[in-house]
């Protein structure tokens, strides 16, 4: 007897987190250094040269846009890559959309941000540096050592100072403050993007802004409760650095004593924003109780929408039409 039409297939994601009136619940106890707040006050005083942008006009082929290929001072003033675009013919100045994106992931092609200008507002997308994009990760610190080479997220990890996601956080709060100088944006109307790293991110700038964000979309974010992320995920990032644990046989405490400094969980509670998040309940990548600890840690208005069957995939273009109009409540000018 032949085998069933969907026998090859791969088998269909399940759900292997806490249920969902667990989820709802769900608010581990945060773990952040009792210095937290001093180290990133820290951070930012040694990076506060003045912001910094240049933008170079791009022709794409496309009418109803104008594109910008975008140069700002990052960390340590180093030059981060960036696109802006914005809708044409449109007075400004315009609020302002500013997207982190994922893990591995560049800023892509001009081509591929055109939603948020098409919807009327300016879009900055943030290149993450060392990741595929068009921006370096150096000067290295000096005691990045061995660590230096490996993927993103163990780079420099046995050292909070010398970890990649300082040098990351201040590349997005820099962003931001560099936007904010130009006359074509609105510098009162900020908003936070990001999916998996960049939602991430996103929690990260929202709360590390001297100036507060209008809103944060903030969906599945990676960079969350990494004492239980990196014990519970099998894919992805949080599983690259269990592989590091492994095969460096460092002791925990080594690891996660950095990673305190870079919880999301820490940076949600400081926050005031007005936030819209999503989750993804089979999502093996970003854990859905590492989302809702996040979550239910956030310190200002907020709302979930909750994906039951999906991956990290989560809502797609579903989420975008929520975050369309939950902008449109908050900022009805637009």
């Amino acid at each position: 007897m032949g085998s069933p039409p969907y026998a090859e297939q791969e088998a269909a994601p399940v759900h292997y987190d806490l249920d969902a009136a667990e989820l709802a619940a769900y608010l581990p106890a945060r773990d952040e250094p009792d210095d937290f707040d001093l180290f990133w006050k820290r951070t930012l005083q040694e990076h506060n040269e003045p912001p910094s942008i240049q933008l170079s006009r791009v022709d794409t082929g496309l009418s109803t846009v104008d594109t910008y290929d975008v140069t700002f001072a990052g960390y340590g003033g180093q030059p981060v890559k960036a696109w802006l675009v914005l809708p044409t013919a449109t007075a400004g100045p315009l609020p302002c959309v500013v997207q982190y994106v994922g893990y591995g992931d560049g800023r892509g092609l001009a081509i591929d941000h055109l939603i948020w200008a098409s919807a009327g507002y300016a879009h900055l997308v943030m290149d993450s540096r060392g990741q595929g994009g068009e921006t370096g990760d150096g000067p290295l610190p000096p005691a990045a050592g061995t660590d230096a080479d490996g993927p993103p997220v163990v780079r420099g990890l046995r050292d909070p100072a010398e970890y990649y996601y300082r040098r990351v956080y201040v590349d997005a709060v820099r962003v931001v403050e560099a936007a904010r100088t130009r006359p074509e944006l609105d510098a009162g109307r900020i908003i936070l993007a990001g999916a998996s790293q960049g939602g991430g991110i996103a929690l990260a700038a929202a709360a590390l802004l001297a100036v507060p964000a209008s809103a944060v979309l903030c969906d599945l974010p990676f960079l969350c409760h990494w004492s239980r992320a990196v014990r519970v995920s099998d894919r992805g990032p949080y599983a690259e650095v269990a592989r590091y644990c492994a095969s460096h046989r460092l002791p925990v405490a080594t690891v996660f004593d950095t990673l305190r400094y870079f919880d999301g969980m820490a940076f949600a509670a400081r926050c005031q924003t007005p936030a819209l998040f999503s989750v993804a309940l089979m999502d093996r990548v970003c854990p859905p109780s590492t989302v809702y600890a996040a979550y239910n840690h956030y310190g200002g208005d907020k709302r979930m929408v909750v994906w039951e069957f999906n991956d990290h995939e989560g809502g797609g273009s579903h989420q975008t039409s929520h975050q369309l109009a939950f902008l449109r409540q908050l900022l009805p000018s637009i």
